[in-house]
């Protein structure tokens, strides 16, 4: 397909973004565990949010929920309670639907299947990628707008205006998937796009990959 990098290229890329992370991973305390039902609920709180702002509304959720059935079977109220740091209200009921959906019709088991998993409320392509390369290890690719950037400005890839969705993207991102460790590929990618490759003033003077 045109636009699209070989697979030479994205291997050396990924090994490079690879190298770079072991010095530079950024540490938080959904990327300690590979308890699939925490990763989700990190995902899910991680949208359209910093992950320094999920951090201490991370720590304090599970200290008041274990599983998904006390997510499920607990108040609105408690729930706004222990997410208003995050902000973005909608989120609250989307917890109590996925939650209620995993219990239900899971027996409060995170599926292991993309198929399954998009069938959760508030779940898309992305959080079904992280869930599945974090938590049960399989080769999911992700693509965000962070993603969808650094795949731009290395490959020089052109984009729609809705580059997450473009198939070409996707395609590349599956490719980058395709490693050992596909769930520290992801999370390398995530931390170059958020250290290195930013959306304004990226350090590209000082970026690994800048010379090819």
């Amino acid at each position: 397909m045109d636009n699209l990098p070989s697979s030479k290229r994205i291997r050396k890329f990924r090994r490079r973004i690879l190298l770079w992370f072991n010095h530079h991973k950024r540490n938080y305390p959904w990327r300690s565990t590979r308890n699939p039902f925490r990763i989700l609920i990190a995902e899910m709180m991680l949208q359209r949010t910093r992950a320094n702002q999920v951090e201490k509304v991370y720590r304090d959720f599970f200290s008041r929920f274990k599983t998904a059935r006390d997510v499920a079977s607990a108040s609105m109220k408690e729930l706004r309670k222990v997410l208003h740091p995050l902000g973005l209200r909608w989120r609250v009921k989307k917890f109590r639907e996925m939650t209620s959906v995993l219990v239900n019709d899971f027996n409060s088991r995170v599926p292991r299947t993309r198929e399954e998993l998009l069938k959760l409320p508030g779940v898309g392509d992305y959080i079904t990628g992280m869930v599945l390369s974090l938590a049960y290890g399989k080769r999911e690719w992700i693509v965000d707008s962070n993603v969808v950037r650094v795949f731009k400005r290395y490959f020089g890839m052109r984009t729609s205006k809705e580059g997450r969705r473009d198939r070409h993207i996707i395609e590349t991102a599956g490719k980058y998937a395709l490693c050992r460790n596909t769930g520290k590929a992801n999370m390398a990618l995530l931390d170059f796009g958020a250290l290195i490759c930013t959306p304004i003033n990226p350090d590209c003077n000082n970026c690994f990959l800048s010379n090819g």
